[in-house]
């Protein structure tokens, strides 16, 4: 199953899928000598989308969920790629140590959690899950939809070490993003291996570090190809400092989404596309979609100055609220069952391992689908991403598409290791 592209304006994305199945040999050699000279990250997942005339990447997790959306077909690529990542971090890795997030009482997420466990335990390991949540201070049962458990354990930090009673692990794996801080149980930890590295999480990590490394990316990556990087990079530009609840910050607000307004303009009058161009105002940190918001014109801005007030007035959560990221609006015109599709795609340490379509009825086109009522459909990634099919017309074969989603997201995923080499705080340079 192909998703259809509702636009009859599909030559760029064709073109596209068309080139990069022409470059593959290229593409793949590309890609094996950036991952000679940077270390993906450990898992990650990329929100992707599709336009007809642009394909780019709008969010990239580097502790996803959602795992459980994966077909059990997919399973088997995700233990290959599991063994090969810990095969270079620790082969001697006899016990895993899996940090969730506090919420653990969302049975979609322990869905998901429970799939991370079955591939690691396949992967040749022994799994046990710890919690940074002060409330379990006794291992604690939790029932998964299916009827089965997980056994969720209060950790212990003895001498530099983090564990659970009776389990000394040699690798720590984090899926839990860090919003909150970094806590002091996850500090300082000798001789572990914790994944991802602490500054991968939404305490120090920022969207606008993301999006600055993955604008390097394709930038190299379209001169491979010989095509323009707008068409798989969405601008981005950062606002720091801005206190909309004091009434500051407005006016440069306004400046740099006026200025991403009209590069995307001057974009669409050169490859003649006709509609109106929009700008997704996003916090630089965190997952959360409260402060997500979408502007056509910076006129929305003066009634906007408000809501602005009222989400980054007066809450614990003000200070992300206060660094922005204006970035280009990219329309997602696929659409599975006649509802909003956007495709994510999940890879493992440099493999893309698999993904799914999340799927919103009540959403529109350039509205965020990561929100409740949100459905995910697995099928359209059921034949796998790596075997496309040269010679077949573009747009019409779902091993060909997914291939090049699968490229596009290795590309954020290579983004990704730039912008954790560059905020690494044990590298010489912090920036």
């Amino acid at each position: 199953m192909v998703p259809h592209l509702i636009t009859s304006l599909t030559g760029p994305t064709n073109e596209l899928e068309q080139r990069i199945l022409e470059s593959m040999p290229a593409i793949e050699r590309w890609f094996r000598l950036e991952w000679m000279e940077h270390t993906p990250p450990f898992y990650t997942s990329v929100d992707l989308r599709n336009a007809g005339f642009k394909l780019a990447p709008v969010d990239t997790n580097l502790f996803p969920g959602g795992f459980n959306n994966l077909t059990p077909e997919m399973l088997p690529l995700s233990v290959q790629a599991a063994m090969a990542a810990i095969e270079k971090i620790c082969p001697e890795a006899k016990n895993l140590l899996l940090v969730p997030e506090n919420h653990t009482r969302n049975s979609f997420y322990l869905s998901s959690v429970a799939t991370l466990v079955r591939i690691f335990t396949q992967a040749g390991l022994n799994v046990r899950l710890g919690s940074l949540d002060p409330a379990i201070t006794e291992p604690t049962a939790l029932r998964l939809a299916d009827g089965s458990n997980l056994t969720v354990e209060p950790l212990v930090r003895t001498r530099g070490r983090l564990g659970l009673k009776d389990f000394d692990p040699c690798t720590i794996l984090l899926n839990n993003d860090l919003s909150a801080g970094v806590p002091r149980a996850l500090q300082h930890l000798n001789e572990q291996y914790l994944l991802p590295p602490l500054h991968a999480g939404w305490a120090v990590r920022r969207k606008s570090h993301h999006f600055k490394a993955y604008e390097e990316v394709a930038k190299k990556f379209s001169k491979l190809l010989g095509i323009d990087h707008w068409l798989i990079n969405p601008l981005s530009v950062p606002l720091s400092h801005a206190d909309f609840s004091a009434g500051e910050g407005l006016e440069a607000l306004q400046t740099q989404v006026d200025l991403v307004l009209t590069k995307t303009r001057r974009k669409y009058k050169e490859y003649g596309i006709q509609e109106k161009p929009f700008v997704v105002i996003k916090p630089d940190a965190g997952t959360s979609a409260a402060g997500l918001m979408t502007v056509r014109d910076t006129k929305d801005l003066d009634d906007l100055s408000r809501r602005l007030r009222n989400l980054m007035g007066g809450s614990a959560a003000d200070e992300t609220l206060s660094q922005l990221l204006i970035q280009e609006g990219v329309v997602t015109h696929e659409r599975v069952n006649d509802a909003v599709a956007e495709p994510v795609v999940y890879m493992m340490d440099r493999y893309v391992v698999g993904g799914f379509y999340r799927v919103h009825a009540d959403r529109g086109a350039d509205e965020n689908l990561s929100a409740p009522g949100a459905s995910f459909v697995p099928l359209a990634f059921s034949q796998a991403s790596q075997l496309p099919r040269p010679g077949e017309k573009p747009g019409v074969s779902g091993p060909n598409r997914f291939y090049m989603y699968g490229v596009i997201a290795r590309l954020a995923m290579l983004a990704a290791s730039y912008e954790l080499e560059v905020t690494d705080p044990d590298a010489e340079v912090y920036t």
